[in-house]
C-alpha cells in the first residue's frame, strides 16, 4: 500500500478525493483503489478498456499524473457533476432578459462545481439610456453585484463555493468603475477580476497617448492611456486586484483564432476560452521524475517524460466522452474542438533537486526545454490519437498552422499535423495546484516556487484540541533524507526572497510553449516601491507573458505569513512560519455578571413587528470586544432562526479571535423574494440589515474603524497580541491562507477557491 509521503497528504486524499457514502463510509479503500476508480472509467470508452486501464493506473501510480481534482473526485462514481474545471459562459446580451438568463445558467454551471469566466464588456455602462423604459442603465457593475450574490448561495460540488473571473475591456466607458470596485472590503468577493488590455492600448501608454472609452461606436469619455494604466496599477498595488489579460496575444496565439474570439478566461487565468468554452486540467508532476536527486547527474528522462505526457494526453481526451456538462452548449463546444489543459506541478522541486535557482537564467533555460518536450509530446499524442479516432470537427489544416502558437512549432510536428490532423485543438495550461500539490507530497505549486520549506500545521482532532504536525516540501524531506538536516545549499530559495522580476523571468520561459496560459501569482514585498512595481507588469508585456497577476500584502486581502517567533515566546503567543493563527481559545471567555452594550430598534418594511437587536461588549485587555448578541421580535414568524443566530454570533464572539467577519457575512446575505431601501441604500435581507446594526455598534465602540470593514484595531490582537494575519479560511478556520497561483489557497486544509 502506498505510504503518503506526509500526513496532510492523506487527509487531502480522504477529504477531497476518496469515494464515500452519504453517510462518510468510505469506499475506496487506499489511495490504490482511487487510481483504479479512475482508471477504469477512464479506460471505459476505449475499444480495449483492459489494456489501457492498466496504462493509465501506472501513469496515476505514485502520483507521476495528477489529475484535477474534479476527475480524481468524480471519475467512476455516480454523481451528477461534471469532471471539467472550469467554464467561460455565454456571451452576456445588453438586455435585462438576457442578463438574467445568463445568471441561471451561471447558477447551474456552479452547483455542478464548474467555476465560470465572464466578460462584462458587453453590457451597456452606467447612465446610457435604456430604451423603451425611459431610464438610465445602472451599468455592468450593478449585475456583478447580482452574480456575486448568487455564487454566495451556491454550493459547489466537492462543498467548495463557486468561483467567478470578471473581465472588463480597457475601453469600455466602466472600465475606471471596474478598476477600483475591490477597494470595496465587502464588495464582489466571490470575483476574481481582471481587465482585459489590448495591444493598442499598451502602445498607447508606452506613447503616452489619449486613449478613447468607447460604447456603441461612439467616444463616451478621452483619457490619457498612461493615466488610465496607472490607475489600474495603484488599486492591484493596493487591493491585489484587478489583474491584467493581454487579451490581444491571446487571440493572435490561439490555435482556433480562425473560429473563435475570447473575450474572458475561467477564474485563475490559465484557461481563456470562447463561449461555452470548458477545459480539464491535469499536471505531470515533474517533481517525481527526477532521478538522482541532488547529485551531478540529476535529470528528468526525457523518453520517460514523452510517455507519461501520452497517456496523460489520451486520458484528458477520454474524459471529454465521460463527463457530464451542466448545459448542451458546454458539451457542444467541448466536442467540437476537445480541448485539454495538461501543465505541470513540481517544477520548482524538480528545478532543487537538479541544483538550479528557481529565476535564474539556467533555471529559465531548464523550464523552457522541460516545456517544449511536454508540448511536443503532447501534439505528438494528439496527432496519433486523431489517426487512431479522427481530428476535432472544427480541424482546418492550412488555418490552424497559420496561428501565432504554431508557427514556432517544430517543423516536424508541423507536418505530422498536416497530414494527419491533430484529436485536441488546444492541449497545454498551467493549473492552479494548490490542493492536488499536497495530495502529491507537498511538492511545489504548477510552476511556482516554493512558497515555504517547512511550517506548523494545528490540526483540529475530534475532542476539540489541536496538535501540531510539521509540514515539508517535498525536495527539502528528499535533502533530509539523503543529507540529514545540514543547511540547504544557497540556490534554495523560496517565494518570501525572489525578486519580482524572477518571477517573470520564469512565467515568460513556461509561457513560450503553453497553448493556453500560465495561472502564476508574483508576490512581491510590501515595501516595494510603485514604480518597481510597475515595472513588474510593463516586464510581463514586454517578455511575451500573456497576462499578469501579482500579490502585494495590503490592508484589503491580508498579509502573507508571518516568519517564526522566538522559541521562547509564551505559549499563547506562538505562530510559527506561514502558521500565521489567530489563536482561538479551547474555552470561551466567562461571561461577567454584568455587561455594557446597546439596544438598536431594526425595522423591516415588509414585518409589522420591529426587531430588536442588543450587543453586549466585554472589555477585554483594554478594547471593548463584542461578546453576545439578542435578538427579539413580537413577530413569531422570525422565532427560531433568530435564536439560532443568536447563539451562533454569540458563540463566534465568545471564542475571541477575528470576529469582524460575522459582519461581512451576514451583510452578503441575499433574500431570493427581495431586499428593501433603508435610508436610502439598498439592504438585500434582514439578515444583511442585521449585520448592518451590528457593524454601526463596532464601529461606535471603536472595534471597527468607518463604515466599511477596515480594522481601526485589530480585534485578533485582543486574544493573541500579534500582528495581523489575513483573514481566515472559510473551509477550516486556520490563518493559513496564502496566494498561490492567482488563488487564495489554505495551506492547512486544501481550500483554494479556484481548484
Amino acid at each position: 500500500m502506498t505510504r503518503f509521503a506526509a500526513p496532510i497528504a492523506e487527509q487531502i486524499w480522504d477529504m477531497k478525493y476518496r469515494l464515500k457514502e452519504a453517510d462518510g463510509t468510505p469506499l475506496d479503500a487506499s489511495v490504490e483503489e482511487t487510481w483504479s476508480r479512475v482508471a477504469k472509467s477512464l479506460a471505459s470508452v476505449e475499444k480495449k478498456p483492459a489494456q489501457w486501464e492498466k496504462k493509465f493506473y501506472s501513469a496515476l501510480e505514485d502520483f507521476k499524473y495528477l489529475p484535477a481534482g474534479r476527475i480524481t473526485a468524480g471519475a467512476g462514481t455516480d454523481r451528477s457533476v461534471t469532471l471539467f474545471n472550469c467554464f467561460v459562459m455565454g456571451t452576456i446580451p445588453d438586455t435585462m432578459g438576457g442578463i438574467f438568463d445568463n445568471l441561471k445558467e451561471a447558477a447551474l454551471t456552479m452547483q455542478q462545481g464548474g467555476g465560470i469566466g465572464y466578460d462584462f464588456s458587453t453590457i451597456r455602462p452606467k447612465g446610457a439610456i435604456v430604451k423603451g423604459v425611459a431610464a438610465d442603465a445602472s451599468g455592468p457593475l450593478s449585475f456583478m453585484d447580482v452574480w456575486d450574490a448568487m455564487c454566495r448561495t451556491i454550493m459547489s460540488a466537492g462543498s467548495r463555493r463557486g468561483a467567478m473571473m470578471a473581465t472588463m475591456r480597457c475601453d469600455h466607458p466602466d472600465v475606471e468603475d471596474f478598476i477600483t470596485a475591490k477597494s470595496d472590503a465587502a464588495r464582489l468577493r466571490m470575483f476574481n477580476m481582471s481587465v482585459l488590455v489590448t495591444d493598442p492600448f499598451m502602445e498607447a501608454v508606452k506613447a503616452d497617448k489619449p486613449w478613447d472609452l468607447v460604447w456603441d461606436g461612439e467616444v463616451a469619455k478621452t483619457v490619457q492611456a498612461r493615466e488610465l494604466w496607472d490607475q489600474i496599477m495603484q488599486s492591484t498595488y493596493d487591493y491585489a486586484e484587478p489583474g491584467v489579460i493581454f487579451i490581444d496575444r491571446i487571440n493572435t496565439m490561439n490555435n482556433l483564432n480562425y473560429c473563435e474570439s475570447i473575450a474572458a478566461t475561467n477564474p485563475c487565468g490559465e484557461q481563456p476560452l470562447p463561449p461555452y468554452g470548458a477545459c480539464l486540467l491535469g499536471s505531470v508532476n515533474l517533481a517525481r521524475l527526477v532521478e538522482n536527486p541532488f547529485e551531478a547527474n540529476a535529470e528528468i528522462d526525457d523518453v520517460a517524460l514523452t510517455d507519461l505526457v501520452a497517456t496523460a494526453v489520451r486520458m484528458m481526451d477520454n474524459v471529454v466522452d465521460a463527463s457530464n456538462f451542466p448545459l448542451e452548449a458546454q458539451a457542444q463546444e467541448a466536442a467540437a474542438k476537445r480541448r485539454i489543459g495538461l501543465g505541470v506541478t513540481g517544477l520548482a522541486d524538480a528545478l532543487l533537486m537538479t541544483g538550479l535557482r528557481y529565476g535564474s537564467e539556467e533555471a529559465a533555460r531548464q523550464t523552457e526545454h522541460w516545456m517544449k518536450q511536454i508540448a511536443r509530446a503532447a501534439y505528438l499524442a494528439s496527432v496519433d490519437l486523431a489517426k487512431e479516432k479522427g481530428a476535432f470537427p472544427l480541424f482546418d489544416a492550412e488555418q490552424y498552422l497559420a496561428s501565432g502558437n504554431m508557427l514556432q512549432m517544430d517543423d516536424d510536428v508541423r507536418e505530422a499535423i498536416r497530414e494527419h490532423g491533430i484529436r485536441n485543438a488546444l492541449l497545454t495550461s498551467v493549473a492552479p495546484t494548490g490542493t492536488i500539490s499536497l495530495y502529491a507530497g507537498n511538492v511545489s505549486s504548477g510552476i511556482e516556487p516554493v512558497f515555504a520549506y517547512a511550517y506548523t500545521r494545528k490540526v483540529l482532532q475530534k475532542d476539540g484540541t489541536r496538535t501540531e504536525e510539521e509540514v515539508v516540501d517535498y525536495a527539502v524531506n528528499l535533502w533530509r533524507e539523503k543529507f540529514g538536516d545540514t543547511e540547504l545549499p544557497d540556490y534554495f530559495v523560496n517565494a518570501q526572497t525572489l525578486p519580482a522580476l524572477d518571477h517573470v523571468r520564469m512565467q515568460a520561459a513556461a509561457q513560450k510553449w503553453v497553448d493556453s496560459s500560465i495561472s502564476k501569482t508574483i508576490n512581491v514585498p510590501e515595501d516595494i516601491d510603485f514604480q518597481s512595481f510597475k515595472d513588474v507588469y510593463m516586464e510581463a508585456w514586454d517578455s511575451g507573458c500573456k497576462g499578469c497577476t501579482t500579490y502585494r500584502p495590503n490592508d484589503v486581502t491580508g498579509s502573507v505569513l508571518s516568519v517564526e517567533p522566538e522559541k521562547d515566546a509564551p505559549a499563547e503567543m506562538v505562530a510559527d512560519q506561514n502558521a500565521g493563527d489567530v489563536i482561538y481559545m479551547t474555552e470561551p471567555l466567562d461571561r461577567p455578571g454584568e455587561l455594557t452594550g446597546q439596544t438598536y430598534k431594526l425595522k423591516w418594511p415588509d414585518s409589522e413587528h420591529a426587531i430588536y437587536i442588543t450587543v453586549n461588549d466585554i472589555l477585554h485587555q483594554g478594547q471593548h470586544r463584542p461578546f453576545e448578541v439578542f435578538i427579539n421580535s413580537k413577530n413569531m414568524e422570525h422565532f427560531a432562526w433568530t435564536v439560532a443566530l443568536t447563539r451562533m454570533i454569540s458563540a463566534v464572539f465568545r471564542r475571541g479571535g477575528d470576529v469582524s467577519f460575522v459582519v461581512e457575512e451576514l451583510k452578503a446575505v441575499f433574500d431570493p423574494r427581495g431586499g428593501a431601501w433603508m435610508n436610502g441604500k439598498y439592504v438585500p435581507s434582514i439578515l444583511a440589515a442585521i449585520g448592518g446594526v451590528i457593524e454601526k455598534h463596532m464601529v461606535a465602540t471603536g472595534f471597527l474603524e468607518g463604515e466599511g470593514m477596515g480594522l481601526k484595531s485589530d480585534p485578533q490582537a485582543d486574544v493573541v497580541t500579534m500582528k495581523p494575519k489575513g483573514k481566515a479560511c472559510t473551509s477550516c478556520g486556520s490563518y493559513e491562507l496564502r496566494m498561490v497561483e492567482g488563488c487564495m489557497t489554505c495551506a492547512d486544509c486544501g481550500y483554494s477557491k479556484c481548484g
